[in-house]
């Protein structure tokens, strides 16, 4: 009879996927799915198929309670804060192109350059092509012999209306190349509200102005939150099911609760502050300097805020085992800086969480353990389609036998990313090798020095 409740169960959410799969419908959100409806074909009603899960995951019929754990554990409350801390925001809004009393402040933004991929010029080109009155591009660039010198001097040459400087070299201030590139601009820096942008990021015509928009005289942090640009290949249907489920989730749910969650790939911040805090320079230690500048605005009484247009971000990943390592060097980031990652952080992920919920479930009501997981599964499957089609906000350049395969994979393989990250703090960033101590100190480790009798051998 076990055997044949858990077959009933395959069967029923084999074909419910296969309804939602084979739904003609482009639409974000898969509304046949979601909604109690009574259809011809019952097996693929909503209505009656909640009413077979319940009947397979408990027989005895007291499936009032059941439906309180069900719905709590199975719905995710961390999706539900995430999704409505996104309509609070509401991504995507224009309420800064309304009319506006006063002047547009100044900007200066900040790029930093090392290196480059075919991305690379449509990128750089966008900041050129904003519609905000007044800003500045600072282009910092590392090695006086980087093959991107070309690139931004045709740039800058095309758009001689936009006030642009170059600086090579950057300045050595502490431990992170990045503030170290970044540190001749921030100095020559004549206004008073700054953008950090990676060179990964994309912008429209209006981001600027949004972001600006949000800078009200309490925030002094507005930051987006990272997305992908529509791009063809597998590996960018792997970083947009990732920054649009898991990333998205997290991170405005830790927004909704008022938690540090800023990241510096694209975020607006006002240079007064920071001036007081010592200027770029303060912050040469820490490789995740985002964080400490969010923190040092929160320290200050300031609130930080999230812009209604997500980071675009456009680069030549290359391959998922590339885009894996960047995850795994964002999660030794998070343990150094907050030690309790280690312990929280697995339990959000789908697969443990839902272990530990059929688990319980199975001790406290006697509820068919694998019934239940794949319930759980089902249930988180189905409210990160949800949460990446309210990022997205309009049709996705993928379809969703293709969403089915990067999800199933980010889901299996991030608990083993987070062990490796456990298992091998050293950073390997750009052209560096670095060690973390607690609190997000970094120390930059000296590239190994041969022995003598090699570096004789080298010479003869």
């Amino acid at each position: 009879m076990c055997y044949l409740r858990h077959s009933l169960c395959f069967v029923v959410i084999l074909q419910w996927l296969r309804v939602w799969l084979g739904s003609r419908d482009r639409n974000p959100v898969c509304l046949s799915a979601l909604t109690v409806s009574c259809p011809a074909d019952p097996v693929a009603s909503p209505g009656r198929t909640c009413l077979l899960i319940l009947h397979l995951l408990n027989p005895s019929g007291h499936h009032d309670i059941l439906l309180v754990v069900v719905s709590y554990t199975c719905s995710q409350p961390s999706h539900a804060a995430a999704i409505c801390s996104s309509t609070r925001y509401k991504f995507h809004r224009k309420d800064h192109l309304s009319p506006r009393e006063e002047p547009w402040p100044g900007v200066t933004i900040l790029k930093p350059l090392i290196g480059g991929d075919s991305l690379l010029a449509t990128n750089l080109e966008s900041f050129f092509t904003m519609n905000y009155p007044l800003y500045e591009i600072m282009f910092c660039i590392q090695n006086a012999n980087d093959p991107v010198i070309p690139l931004v001097n045709e740039l800058v040459a095309k758009y001689p209306t936009i006030d642009t400087k170059v600086f090579i070299g950057g300045k050595k201030v502490g431990t992170n190349p990045k503030i170290n590139n970044l540190q001749p601009g921030y100095e020559a820096a004549k206004y008073d509200l700054i953008v950090v942008s990676d060179s990964c990021i994309r912008m429209k015509e209006d981001t600027l102005m949004d972001m600006v928009h949000n800078m009200t005289a309490r925030v002094g942090l507005v930051h987006q939150m990272p997305f992908t640009c529509d791009r063809p290949g597998f590996v960018s249907v792997l970083e947009k099911v990732y920054f649009g489920t898991a990333h998205a989730r997290i991170y405005m749910c830790a927004s909704l609760l008022g938690i540090n969650c800023a990241t510096g790939m694209s975020a607006l911040m006002r240079k007064g502050p920071l001036d007081e805090a010592g200027g770029l320079r303060a912050f040469g230690c820490y490789l995740a300097e985002d964080y400490f500048f969010a923190q040092t605005f929160l320290n200050r009484g300031y609130q930080l805020a999230v812009a209604s247009t997500p980071a675009c971000q456009s680069a030549d990943t290359g391959d998922v085992i590339g885009f894996q390592k960047r995850l795994i060097r964002w999660a030794k980031l998070r343990i150094a800086m907050v030690p309790f990652t280690i312990l929280m952080e697995p339990v959000t992920e789908c697969l443990l969480l839902g272990a530990l919920g059929a688990l319980a479930a199975r001790c406290l009501l006697q509820v068919d353990l694998i019934v239940f997981y794949l319930l759980h599964v089902l249930f988180w499957f189905l409210l990160d389609w949800l949460m990446l089609s309210v990022v997205q906000n309009t049709s996705l350049p993928f379809n969703k036998f293709e969403f089915v395969v990067a999800w199933l994979l980010r889901e299996a393989y991030a608990p083993i990313l987070f062990l490796r990250a456990i298992w091998d703090p050293v950073i390997r960033w750009r052209h560096g090798v670095f060690k973390l101590r607690w609190g997000g100190v970094a120390e930059e480790v000296p590239a190994p020095v041969p022995p003598a009798d090699d570096a004789v051998k080298v010479k003869l």
